[in-house]
């Protein structure tokens, strides 16, 4: 069987069911069905949840079973919040640049900047 796709491949709109069919009794019903949020994201952003999900939301096990960096594991996590329809609270996320923020993730692993001195510039406090 092939997965359910969520958005028109010729198109890129939004799907909609409108059929729905049981295999063992061959009921079959119709109407206008929803599919759920995750069926709108690309495969990629799919992997990288289910990754997530299996990592137990632990960015530090994302990073290290995907070969990413940090901010490149929290850029993909803003864009997959973003693509399931949710907003992204800037406050949390700071307003820094990724350049900056891998500069400063860089000062740490040379030993140049402590972590609490880290935590402070990412926050931007």
């Amino acid at each position: 069987m092939h997965s359910v796709i969520g958005q028109c491949p010729i198109c890129r709109e939004n799907l909609h069911v409108t059929r729905l069919h049981c295999r063992n009794c061959d009921t079959a019903i119709e109407g206008h069905f929803t599919l759920g949020r995750l069926y709108y994201l690309s495969p990629e952003q799919l992997q990288f949840v289910e990754t997530f999900v299996r990592c137990e939301g632990k960015i530090n096990r994302v990073e290290d079973e995907m070969g990413m960096s940090y901010p490149a594991v929290r850029s993909r996590l803003t864009e997959v919040i973003r693509a399931l329809g949710y907003e992204v609270d800037s406050d949390r996320t700071g307003s820094i640049s990724e350049e900056t923020r891998r500069e400063v993730l860089a000062q740490v692993s040379a030993g140049t900047l402590t972590s609490e001195q880290a935590i402070q510039l990412l926050r931007g406090t």
